[in-house]
Parts: C-alpha cells; structure tokens; sequence
C-alpha cells in the first residue's frame, strides 16, 4: 500500500497533467458528428473539435473539417436496420444486423459507421412499397420513442443524427397506431384546401417530432399522367400541375414549421409510368418541355417553399440522360435539379436495395450515386460494402474528396438545423385538437360522382365490401349508426365499399351506393345510381362518409383525377 506522502505525490502530479491539457486543448470540445468507434479497417479517428458558434452552414463546414475519411463516410449513408430497440433486439434481428453491417443492434451499426442517419422502415402486405421493406421497426409511439432515442443516445454530440420515416398517409403510412392519420395525398387534393393542408402536415409533423423523428418521407410530389393512376395512384396530389404544386407546397411549409425536414419525391415525376420502380427501371419518354410544365412544376413549387430534401426516383428519363436513372445522373441531379430548379438542400437516393441501384454491387453503386450528385445514400442492401467502397473510391480516386466533403457538408448542415427544433410533449400524439384536423380534411374530400347531391340513402343500410375489407366495413357501419342511420345484415340499401388494389372484379352490381376509398378509376365502371369517393380508409374519411350517407353533410370534394364517364362532381 502507497504511504499519504506517496499518494499526495500522485494527487499532485494528476492535477497538473489536468491543467496541462486543459491548456493545450484552448477551448471547448463541440459537437461530434457520431459518437467515435473504430472504423471496421482502419485506427480510430481522433474526436473532432471545431467551434460551435454561427449559423448550421458555418458550423458543419467547421465540423467537416476535422473528420477523418471514415467518419465522412459516414455522414452520407442513411440504412435501416433490424430491431424495434436501438441496444435490445432478437436474436433474429442481430442476425440481420449481422449481415446488413456485422454487427448486432441498430445502436452499434450507427456507432461503427458514423452513420448520418438512419430511416425506420414498416411492412405491410397492403402497402405498395413493401417489396423493399425488409423489416418492421416501428409498433407504437413509446417504442418508436425509446428507439429514436436510443439511436440518438449512440450517435452522441449535439448535431441530431438524421432519423426518417415514409409517413406519407394513405396506402404509404408507416406508423399507424396511436397517431393522427390523415387521409391521403388524393383526398388533400380533392378537398383542394392549401391552408387546411398546410395545417394537417403542421399536425404530422409536431407527431412525428414529439417520436423523435426529425425527417418525412414526404410529400409525393409526382403529378399523375396515366388513365389508372400508375403505380404512384393516392399517393399523389392529383393530375393537374398547379394544385399538386399547391398542394406540395402546402404539406412542405406546415411539416417543415413543426421542425421536421420535408421530402419531396420522387425526382424528376414518376406520376406517368404504369411500372414500378422497386422492381423495373420504369422509362419516362416525354419530352423536356413536357417534362417541364407537368412533373417538374410541383418540384419547383416545394423547392420554393422551402423543402429541406429531393429524393431522386430511379427513373429512366430520356428527355435528360437516355438509359441512366436520375438517381444515378449528373445531369439530372446537378443540371436539372441543382442548375434549372434551383435546388440548394439535400438530395437523397430513393432507396438503393431497390433493383435498378443493385445492378451494382453496394460499394459502386454508393459511389455512383454521389458523383450523380446524391448527398445521402439511402438503405444501402449492404452497409458494410457501400462504407468500404466509399473509402476505396477516395484512394483509387473513382470518388473526389471534394465530393465527399460536399455532401457531408450539406447532410451536417441540415442536422444542426433541425437540432434546435422544440421536441414536444406527447400530450399531441392523436390529441382531440389533431382528430378535428384530420376530421376536417377527410370531410372536404368527400365527393360525389353520380346521383342525387347530398341526397341521404332512404330506409336501412347494408355495409359490403371487396375482399379483405372488414375494419373499413366495421368502422363505417358504427358511423352510420352513430348518424341515426338504420345498419341491417342484409336486405338493406347496399353501400358497397371498394380500396386499394381493386378493380372491375370487385365492384358489386347489386349496390345502391359505391364508395372507393382509394383512386377514383374503378369507379367508371360501376352501375350504381350513386356513386361516392372519399380516396382514403381512414376512421375519420369514413366517419365524414357516414354525415354525407345520413343526409347531415354536403360532399364538397371534387375529383382531381379524370374518371372515364364521370364528372369531377355532381355537386
């Protein structure tokens, strides 16, 4: 055992050692862009330590220059990963983690790659983008919460790390327990009501912002050319270009105002292909000019208003780089998006484990994508292999460090200025002011197509549905009979409800009333004297469809797509 006069002696020296890097240090250790783990094949990278004073800009160019080329790298990836807890997951999902990035938890894929962001995904078999949704890591807002948390808790510092969701509402709704759903993108567009909709966003994304997210997905931005609606269908405002603008702009400033950064997708319009870009290279062959006045008008409109990020779609457009998809063009990218629109925030990928960005294995595929002029590289299929091909590109010179340092620059940008967004309490979380919102919107989509206007269905209501629609039918039977509305098993006035996916097959033929509740087309084929759209399923579209059913409420909406037979409304 050391005797007093010998511990005094260690005390003392340590105390000076302290004084010695205090002073050497000079200043105040600022925020780290990922908390410091050593790179998978390379020493650890020493803590940066820049000032943290000036405007987001001027603070990540100062950050920027103090990483080393493994922390850039990472900055500019954005992967999912398998787990529904940042540090706690199954062992079915370590083993995911294991061979999306070797390792175990989503918490230490973001500290081994200096991750720059991290998207939580959701399958659902009724959802169109479910082909590339590996995995489901959001459940309900205290889980969703604890995770957003937790990753923030692993990435360290004080410049947010990137943390997104596609909430687009409709058919691509991630989180949809404990929320406020708003209808669809084609409900927003019948209601035509840029304040109401702007008002709805604010209310998605003080949610969003009160679970830890600070990035939407959102909104769609493509501008529908095709008679069936594409692929794209009520995912989109609509088909004409100057309300989808409105519309667009809308959804940015009301998202953007509760401090969560809107996306506007997916670049340069996917709006006119009927095949779909998580399988097929879909081919836009319009000309320029068209291209210009209808898919790259409502772009413009959410670049003015402010929109943080564009994705860029993986589409073959002819018009702009023949046989290359614009998410992997220069010219689309950093001619058209950047030079012709103007745009100065972040482009981010549509997600790369979509087939036309795996024709390249992960590692040339990310590098192809930044010097397309991408900032963000978005689910690579392979985290491992797209981080290391980054650092292989800066030494075979394939990718300029110029480059690299430019996009991470932008994505530090955007994170320090979401950094000093106030979280809110989760008392807003489907809070009764929220519903009213969401109420409003749905009932101001509500149109009628055919029949008398707001004429209420006489005599006792039989509810039936296409396949598979129970909780719609469920829903609208207690919202009928909430408005006094005589609900029968059979025998009644038919309603006959149609959604998602269905087509002249499922109409009924016997129905007084036909409802659908997702794009309008279908509806041109239906017999029934009265036919009615709400373009959404949601509890409150449904409830709004019950008031016009009961005679209590005017069906105000007007289509926003062109339905053969049919006019836009009858009221």
């Amino acid at each position: 055992m050391a005797s007093p006069r010998s511990r005094l002696a260690l005390l003392f020296a340590a105390v000076v050692a302290a004084i010695l890097v205090a002073i050497t240090a000079c200043g105040k250790q600022a925020p780290r862009a990922a908390a410091p783990s050593p790179p998978p094949s390379s020493a650890a990278a020493p803590a940066p330590t820049p000032s943290t004073g000036g405007d987001p800009a001027t603070r990540a160019a100062a950050l920027v220059k103090t990483l080393s080329d493994e922390q850039l790298a990472g900055q500019v990836l954005m992967p999912y990963a398998y787990g529904s807890s940042a540090t706690d997951v199954s062992a079915a999902s370590a083993a995911g983690n294991q061979k999306l990035g070797k390792v175990d938890t989503p918490a230490q894929m973001v500290q081994k790659y200096h991750l720059g962001g991290l998207i939580l995904v959701g399958f659902s078999a009724d959802d169109p983008t479910s082909t590339n949704q590996a995995t489901t890591n959001v459940d309900n807002p205290k889980q969703i919460t604890a995770l957003t948390g937790g990753l923030q808790k692993a990435a360290g510092g004080q410049a947010p790390i990137l943390i997104g969701t596609d909430q687009e509402y409709g058919a691509v709704t991630r989180i949809k327990s404990g929320v406020t759903l708003l209808p669809s993108a084609m409900a927003l567009g019948a209601g035509n009501n840029p304040a109401g909709t702007q008002q709805g966003w604010k209310v998605a994304g003080d949610e969003l912002r009160a679970m830890g997210l600070n990035v939407d997905f959102a909104p769609d931005a493509d501008v529908l050319g095709t008679a069936d609606g594409g692929v794209i269908g009520s995912r989109s405002f609509g088909s004409d270009p100057k309300a989808v603008g409105d519309q667009v702009a809308a959804s940015v400033r009301g998202l953007q105002s509760a401090g969560v950064a809107a996306t506007l997708k997916h670049f340069p319009g996917h709006g006119s292909t009927p095949s779909d870009s998580h399988t097929d290279l879909p081919v836009i062959g319009k000309s320029k000019a068209d291209l210009d006045k209808v898919d790259l008008a409502p772009f413009k409109s959410g670049i003015d208003a402010g929109a943080q990020l564009v994705m860029s779609g993986h589409l073959d457009v002819k018009s702009i780089e023949p046989g290359v998809p614009a998410s992997f063009s220069h010219k689309a990218l950093v001619d058209v998006l950047r030079g012709e629109l103007g745009f100065k925030g972040v482009v981010v990928t549509d997600a790369l484990n979509m087939a036309p960005a795996e024709k390249w294995p992960a590692g040339e595929a990310a590098v192809r994508a930044l010097n397309a002029g991408n900032d963000l590289l978005l689910m690579p299929p392979d985290v491992g292999g797209a981080y290391q091909g980054l650092l292989d590109g800066l030494r075979n010179g394939s990718l300029k460090k110029d480059r690299l340092v430019e996009a991470a620059t932008r994505d530090l940008t955007l994170r320090f200025s979401l950094a000093d967004a106030p979280t809110n309490d989760q008392t807003v979380l489907a809070s009764a002011a929220h519903k009213d919102v969401a109420s409003g919107l749905a009932a101001g989509a509500v149109t009628q197509l055919r029949g008398q206007c707001a004429a209420p269905v006489k005599g006792p209501v039989t509810v039936t549905t296409s396949a598979g629609r129970d909780t719609s039918k469920a829903t609208l039977e207690r919202a009928l009979r909430a408005e006094g509305v005589q609900v029968v098993p059979s025998g009644g006035r038919e309603v006959h409800l149609v959604g998602y996916g269905d087509g002249a097959g499922d109409l009924s033929r016997t129905a007084d009333t036909t409802v659908g509740m997702d794009t309008p087309y279908v509806l041109g084929g239906a017999k029934s004297p009265n036919v009615l759209a709400t373009y959404s399923s949601t509890p409150e579209s449904l409830k709004a469809l019950a008031k016009v059913l009961a005679g209590k409420q005017k069906p105000t909406g007007k289509s926003p797509v062109e339905v053969s037979g049919l006019p836009r409304s009858v009221c």
